[in-house]
């Protein structure tokens, strides 16, 4: 078996010509698809699918962006092509210059079953790639950062003859990471944990730090006063004026200006709401008004001006006829 499996693969004497950069986007999204799919599931070799989208220049190619793929239902090696093209058009729509280059997986090495499943992806690529995660793959000491030393390997589809047959095969093709500056920032950022020097956490954490301090206290004086009633404690009638006093230097949460500047506040955000619903309805309409004209074969440019027309048709016959009523 695994005679076989090493088979898929064309010995490493074989190179490919292809010059191939991985962005660090789609290495962050495939690690975090595996992982989630690990929790999910409650397993260690979960089945991972999904598509490679980026860039092709002749031989140079650059994998910018990856989404998640489904299968049929019950079906593991059948992609559910409607989902692909859905997906693959959404994201053509947000990123025009992205096509569809390849897909991804999680595996030891490729098997037959992926060349099963690569079959499916030449419909949408003539080539499409193959980036295969391995976990289970010891890195490299090496120092050189583009030398493989993260757990994905690239291949490239070909078609070996053997014994005077064809089949086809894979070529593993060396890739190098390219990050553009915001890339760069922003795994910097993740590798932080999620930027835990800035600004905005350090206040945020100060914050909290002082609500959960003034609930502490809060707590503290509710059971104080809970056993003064309950006759657990003396009564020390100074704590009590104190209590009161300050209980009294309180501002009034039920006055009418903030009742007022409340209902403006949540009237604005009903209506902000409001407003992006109606906007979504109608983009909507506007898109069933299109389809609408397309099959009955005509034009929004024809539908407006055949009204126009209807209506200055309309208001001549109100002019005439007014003007037979001024002259008797």
């Amino acid at each position: 078996m695994d005679t076989d499996e090493q088979s898929i693969v064309l010995p490493s004497s074989t190179t490919s010509g292809l010059s191939l950069s991985l962005h660090p986007l789609p290495i962050l999204n495939i690690s975090e698809h595996l992982t989630r799919l690990k929790l999910q599931t409650q397993s260690n070799s979960p089945f991972v699918l999904g598509a490679l989208l980026g860039t092709q220049n002749g031989r140079e190619v650059e994998i910018v962006n990856t989404f998640e793929l489904a299968t049929e239902e019950g079906r593991d090696d059948l992609v559910d092509r409607d989902f692909l093209v859905s997906r693959r058009d959404q994201y053509k729509q947000v990123f025009p210059s992205l096509e569809f280059i390849g897909w991804y997986t999680v595996a030891p090495v490729p098997t037959s079953r992926h060349i099963a499943l690569h079959e499916q992806f030449t419909g949408y690529c003539s080539t499409p790639l193959l980036l295969v995660l391995q976990p289970s793959t010891t890195t490299s000491s090496s120092s050189d950062i583009t030398g493989q030393t993260l757990p994905f390997k690239a291949y490239e589809p070909t078609i070996e003859i053997r014994d005077k047959k064809t089949r086809s095969v894979f070529i593993e093709a060396p890739y190098k990471v390219e990050t553009g500056e915001a890339e760069r920032i922003a795994v910097d950022w993740t590798a932080k944990g999620g930027g835990g020097s800035t600004s905005l956490e350090s206040h945020l954490q100060a914050q909290r730090a002082a609500v959960k301090m003034l609930h502490e206290r809060i707590l503290v004086l509710v059971q104080y006063v809970t056993n003064v009633i309950a006759g657990q404690i003396p009564t020390d009638h100074t704590t009590l004026r104190s209590l009161s006093a300050l209980i009294a230097s309180l501002p009034a949460s039920e006055n009418k200006g903030f009742r007022e500047e409340f209902n403006t506040e949540y009237e604005d955000v009903q209506l902000t709401a409001f407003l992006s619903s109606l906007t979504k309805s109608t983009n909507i309409l506007n898109d069933l008004v299109d389809k609408h004209l397309v099959l009955t074969g005509g034009s929004r440019d024809d539908r407006t001006l055949t009204v126009r027309r209807r209506g200055t048709g309309r208001q001549g016959m109100g002019m005439v006829a007014g003007d037979w009523g001024m002259h008797p």
